[in-house]
């Protein structure tokens, strides 16, 4: 499986981007049994975990997103997304998606998000 990240882009603070994750060629049964995260990495810091959609549907954020960001999954286009609101200055990172099942992950390119003041 291959994952392709889009959607990055610069953004004023209060604006919104929605980012994707595609996985062209995954069959419907294998994109429904891995769970879908989002994570970032900012400069400096270490890469953390901001959203996840597990194979039941429960999602779950960092909580400096939360009320802010939805992590969804388009089922038709084999797409997880991750829309972001009300963006802030502490939100620019490099965004990377994630698909785990069982002991296998994999991991999209990063997409660059960043916010201006």
């Amino acid at each position: 499986v291959q994952l392709q990240a889009s959607g990055g882009g610069l953004v004023q603070a209060g604006g919104s981007l929605r980012l994707s994750c595609a996985a062209p060629g995954i069959i419907t049964s294998v994109f429904n049994s891995n769970d879908w995260s989002w994570y970032r990495q900012a400069p400096g810091k270490q890469r953390e975990l901001v959203a996840v959609i597990a194979t039941s549907g429960i999602t779950d954020y960092l909580d400096s997103v939360k009320g802010r960001f939805t992590i969804s999954k388009d089922y038709a286009r084999k797409t997880v997304r991750l829309q972001m609101n009300n963006l802030k200055p502490d939100d620019t990172a490099v965004y990377y998606c994630n698909a785990k099942r069982g002991q296998t992950t994999v991991w999209g390119q990063g997409t660059q998000v960043t916010v201006s003041s």
